[in-house]
């Protein structure tokens, strides 16, 4: 994107706003770096994400940055192996401590609330909970270590506190014993030894060392010869405890080198977790929302609000292009709000295509440029000798020269600065030459030549900026399909002048032109009913999509739930007549061994009919069954691999893996299961032809045993020649165990992993093709490579 639109549509303006939000310098490095992304898919990334932040600020609260610093350098100066301070261990630790939290803040919730993005960007975080819970035992504070660190500090410390107990008592007790040759009845400290205030005319009063004298010179601060020895002990245990303090520091500072790779990416997904959400409190300060994102340059923004503009102060008004036309000319008085239209729709855009939201109302929609261009504001330069007419039609030139039908151009005041008719007849030929090519354009102009341009040119519209007659101001709204009105002879009668001056005007104004301002008048009337409810409309039936889909999916939910529960009954009733019909024949041998006792032949004829008539019900209650057992699918003739069926005794689909065999049974495979059915057990289910037309599943049959090599390898916490050492031995195995899809686990992170996994297999001899993962599968932070 060109620096120069950026500063004139006040970008980095925006930037400086959201870095407020950020609680870390490696954030706010980040958002300077940030600019429109070049690809459609990473603008809605990104978007997503600064959506699924917003929603977890509104439902979870805060997110978990308490504590947090930036730590670049102490994991630089841990990379070296370099011992750290207190201050960068503890900070190090709340670091860690904030990634860990961040995986449970986001968490993995229902499908409907599930954070997509953000969990993929959390799984590249790798918990050190030892390493933090070592760090925050060991250091209290910036600058304090704790007893706890180990058992000889807890000791050397315990044996300090004795020792300074003891030489305090011994201390005192020469203070009291040498009261009059002290100058004050007390003792201090020099040099971490214990020394008292002597009158220096008794110095030889009190022998010792001398270590330090007042600034009058009238007292010298002497160790007494008794004290040396106990002070000696405490300075050699006071020498012990920062040895032991520096081999903690050490100690620390090594756990944290043997993991600085997994430290070095947590701290790389907390900073840009930084920055995240502070696109999203930012969005939550706005009232924002996530537009939708096309490729086809349509624009369609709702109740669009500048948002640089005070939120009490602005006025909001909905701009839309690319439909049924590609060129919007806008019209209306000085200070009616055009600039700041056209600052509002390029400021917007610009916003959406850096994963910012937008502050507009929901179901607004902008468009994916590769180039937004601006000529805005006037930009005469001295130094250059250029007038305001060069110098905008330097940057027309600029813009002329690389606009296409992926660019979105807009101009302020197009051909102003020169003569009227000369700027008009030029304004007309830039917008069709910018039409033709199928460049997006917004322009403002004064000039009425533009005006019927726009009427009478397919492609382009007329707007304007309403201005209130009765109030002589404008009201900042824009009408789309209406050209702006002058309005002049009206404010200038309101304004008191003579009638008579207004009428002479008129006269010398051609008939045309005014027919042509009594036009738009009534056009303007007509046409903001007209819009209104054209939006409407619009917003209707898009709620009416919204309606459709979640019932579809409920009905299908439903219908797979019923088509189920038939089975299960069916099963079920053909269990009960199974049990009946055994429990008859049970009766019937008894009565059979009964007749041996003696019953006579006419006892027997009756015992045979009642028989039958049990048999003929059972059969026909069989039949039944078998009948609403139909219900479950159309019975399958033949089959052929691939095929999707219904297996009624799984209540699942299934996939045909082979041929029928001599017996009429083919092989199946149910999820990892495979087994063998016959042909007139499968159904063709209602249900599967739907989702046939959602998703074609391809599958091979795998020959080879795959139970040892797994369909995923995780390079987490690897450097980039560990990565491709392990990638390149895992597809091997894949190849020879004869996979067909696998799948490469490399987080999200800085996206380093992630670049020498893709360039590694753009050459490897495996691999057939490979994309980034889809929903559900773990999106960027992994990558799924197709073998051949």
């Amino acid at each position: 994107m060109n620096i120069k639109s950026l500063k004139v549509l006040e970008y980095y303006k925006i930037k400086d706003k959201i870095k407020e939000y950020t609680h870390t310098t490696a954030g706010k490095d980040i958002i300077d770096d940030l600019e429109p992304y070049t690809n459609i898919y990473e603008v809605r990334e990104h978007l997503q994400e600064t959506q699924e932040a917003l929603l977890l600020l509104s439902t979870k609260g805060s997110a978990p940055f308490e504590g947090i610093w930036d730590v670049r350098d102490a994991i630089i100066r841990a990379s070296k192996e370099a011992s750290l301070m207190p201050n960068q261990l503890i900070r190090i630790a709340q670091m860690l401590r904030c990634a860990r939290l961040f995986q449970s803040y986001v968490g993995i919730k229902k499908d409907d609330e599930s954070s997509r993005v953000l969990e993929d960007i959390c799984i590249g975080i790798v918990p050190l909970k030892k390493l933090e819970d070592e760090i925050f035992i060991a250091i209290i504070s910036d600058e304090e270590i704790s007893d706890r660190a180990s058992s000889l500090l807890f000791n050397l410390r315990k044996s300090l506190k004795e020792k300074n107990a003891s030489v305090k008592d011994k201390v005192n007790s020469l203070v009291r014993s040498n009261g009059k040759y002290l100058q004050e009845s007390l003792y201090t400290i020099r040099g971490d030894r214990y020394v008292i205030p002597v009158k220096v005319e008794h110095k030889g009063s009190v022998p010792g060392i001398v270590h330090d004298q007042s600034s009058s010179g009238a007292t010298l601060f002497i160790e007494p010869m008794s004290l040396v020895h106990l002070n000696n002990e405490i300075k050699e245990i006071m020498l012990k405890e920062r040895a032991e303090v520096e081999r903690i520091l050490s100690e620390l500072s090594y756990k944290v080198y043997e993991n600085i790779n997994v430290v070095s990416n947590n701290a790389n997904i907390v900073w840009e977790l930084d920055f995240i959400f502070a696109k999203a409190r930012y969005a939550l300060e706005m009232n924002a929302i996530i537009p939708s994102v096309n490729e086809d340059g349509i624009i369609d923004i709702i109740d669009a609000r500048h948002p640089l503009i005070d939120p009490r102060e602005v006025v909001s008004s909905s701009i839309y292009l690319g439909r049924e036309f590609t060129s919007l000319v806008i019209t209306g008085p000085n200070t009616g709000g055009k600039t700041v239209t056209l600052k509002t729709v390029g400021l917007i855009q610009l916003m959406a295509l850096s994963g910012i939201l937008i502050p507009a109302r929901e179901g607004s929609m902008v468009s994916f440029f590769e180039e937004i261009f601006a000529d805005i504001g006037d930009e005469q330069s001295i130094e250059q000798s250029l007038s305001t007419f060069s110098s905008h039609m330097t940057n027309i030139v600029n813009i002329i020269a690389k606009a296409d039908k992926k660019s979105l151009a807009l101009f302020d005041e197009l051909g102003a600065g020169t003569d009227p008719t000369e700027g008009a007849a030029l304004a007309v030929s830039i917008l069709e030459n910018l039409r033709a090519r199928g460049t997006k354009v917004v322009a403002t102009t004064h000039y009425s030549e533009l005006k019927g341009y726009a009427l009478k040119t397919i492609g382009v519209e007329n707007a304007s900026v309403e201005f209130n007659i009765d109030t002589l101001s404008p009201t900042f709204r824009l009408i789309i399909g209406v050209p702006g009105k002058s309005n002049a002879f009206e404010i200038s009668k309101r304004l008191g002048l003579p009638d008579f001056i207004i009428k002479n005007a008129k006269e010398n104004i051609s008939k045309e032109t005014l027919e042509f301002e009594g036009l738009v008048q009534s056009l303007q009337e007509k046409s903001i009913k007209v819009a209104e409810d054209a939006r409407i409309s619009e917003s209707l039936k898009l709620e009416a999509k919204k309606l459709k889909d979640k019932y579809q999916e409920k009905l299908y939910k439903l219908e797979n739930i019923r088509e189920n529960a038939m089975y299960e009954a069916q099963r079920e009733a053909k269990r009960l007549i199974r049990d009946a019909k055994e429990e008859s024949d049970a009766i019937l041998k008894n009565m059979r061994d009964l007749e041996k006792l003696g019953y006579s032949s006419e006892a027997r004829q009756m015992l045979e009919e009642e028989r039958l008539k049990i048999k003929n019900k059972l059969e026909s209650l069989d039949k039944h069954v078998e009948k609403n057992n139909e219900d479950l699918g159309e019975k399958l003739k033949t089959v052929k691999e691939g095929q999707e069926v219904y297996l009624p005794s799984l209540g699942q689909k299934v996939i045909v893996i082979s041929k029928p065999d001599n017996k009429g049974e083919v092989q199946v495979q149910a999820g990892i299961m495979k087994i063998n059915v016959k042909i007139d057990d499968l159904r063709k289910s209602k249900i599967t032809e739907e989702e046939k037309k959602k998703a074609k599943i391809n599958r091979r049959e795998v020959k080879l045993n795959l139970r040892n090599v797994s369909t995923s390898v995780d390079l987490r916490g690897m450097d980039a020649e560990e990565a491709i050492y392990t990638v390149d031995k895992y597809l091997d195995d894949a190849y020879l165990g004869g996979l067909k899809e696998i799948t490469i686990i490399h987080g999200k992170g800085t996206g380093v992993l992630r670049n020498t996994i893709t360039d590694m297999l753009k050459r490897h001899s495996h691999v057939k093709a490979y994309r980034l993962g889809n929903y559900g599968e773990g999106g960027s932070g992994v990558t799924v490579a197709e073998l051949k």
